[in-house]
């Protein structure tokens, strides 16, 4: 069995997504039980499911871009308090290659034009190992543009988004500045994102095969390393 345990958001369009990543992983893995969970804000949380399911073998997979407080700390307690057995965390999606590139589809789908200047906008996080994760995949990001690309953040860490854009206006006063999205569904986040004066916003991840794939790849390893052990 499979939890895929995202952040939650108020906004209805964000567990849509999610749901979506669930079918696309039961449609790659036929005959395997794919629940969804929330380590916050949303029900049912990761102990409510575990509950559910207390004689399965269950591979929690986190579905965050970083592996900040929530994969850590807060998910990790919540198995222990369900008491479920059988439960093994895997990795969070990280700094994928895959999902360098569906940052760059989304960017394009928007509007992005090469000289554009290019800001990677994440969450934040107060888990310095986590925003270590988004400067590399910023890196990875300009690899593949060509170009330098700066960092800007929604909420936690500095720069925020809005002060990003304008420092690169500030150093490139003739150039267009292109948000990518280093979200995986629509939110408050990306509303913060979408709002902060860039010339294109790009949308989040979302249900992108790419990212189904991932997820896949992660169970199947955590399956791997149990099986090790």
């Amino acid at each position: 069995m499979i939890v895929l345990a995202a952040h939650g958001t108020r906004d209805p369009a964000g567990p849509v997504v999610i749901e979506a990543l669930a079918d696309g992983v039961r449609s790659a893995l036929p005959g395997e039980t794919v629940c969804v969970a929330y380590a916050d804000v949303r029900s049912p949380s990761v102990a409510d499911v575990l509950s559910r399911h207390p004689g399965e073998r269950v591979v929690v997979v986190p579905a965050f871009l970083s592996a900040g407080y929530h994969v850590r700390t807060d998910i990790p307690r919540q198995i222990v308090a369900s008491g479920h057995p059988r439960t093994v965390l895997a990795d969070a999606f990280g700094p994928a290659p895959e999902l360098i590139a569906v940052l760059i589809e989304r960017l394009v789908a928007n509007g992005y034009r090469h000289g554009d200047g290019v800001i990677l906008a994440a969450a934040g996080s107060s888990d310095h190992r986590a925003l270590i994760d988004v400067h590399d995949v910023a890196y990875a990001l300009g690899v593949r543009l060509g170009a330098p690309v700066r960092v800007g953040y929604a909420a936690t860490a500095r720069p925020s988004v809005p002060d990003a854009v304008a420092a690169l206006r500030a150093t490139r006063p003739d150039a267009r500045v292109a948000v990518a999205s280093w979200l995986l569904a629509p939110g408050l986040f990306q509303r913060r994102l979408d709002d902060a004066g860039a010339d294109v916003a790009a949308n989040p991840l979302g249900a992108h095969p790419r990212v189904v794939d991932l997820i896949v790849r992660r169970y199947q390893a955590a399956v791997g390393a149990l099986a090790a052990a």
